[in-house]
């Protein structure tokens, strides 16, 4: 990951923070990929809950879990709390209605395919 400071920078990491207005029912996460996939994800998606970006990654607020049975395609990053490396993530969108939350299963069907990988899901019962 790039980063947008000094060298000490690569081992921050940013709790990415709700507007007010966007209280989630549960625990957040987000989900981050490459800034060159941002816009493609973003005009891909059916809903887009709050999304954040600094030059180098874009995230993506999800319901905590959203990890739960699936592997997220490299390069995609998963953050748990909502934590994520570098310093500064400014909101770039935000969501039309009261969730923060991006669904999380077209969020990952659109990065599996961006990334030209299968989905797996754990449990499946097939290869994958």
């Amino acid at each position: 990951m790039g980063t947008t400071g000094g060298p000490d920078d690569r081992d921050r990491t940013t709790r990415l923070e709700l507007p007010p207005v966007l209280r989630p029912a549960q625990g957040s996460d987000a989900v981050g990929v490459p800034a060159r996939f941002g816009f493609r994800l973003l005009g891909g998606l059916p809903r887009s809950g709050c999304v954040y970006a600094d030059p180098d990654w874009w995230w993506w607020i999800v319901p905590a879990g959203s990890d739960d049975g699936v592997t997220w395609p490299l390069p995609a990053h998963y953050a748990p709390g909502a934590r994520v490396p570098g310093i500064r993530p400014r909101l770039v969108h935000r969501p039309d209605d009261h969730s923060p939350y991006t669904p999380p299963i077209p969020l990952y069907l659109l990065a599996c395919q961006l990334t030209g990988t299968a989905p797996g899901w754990a449990g499946a019962g097939g290869p994958g």
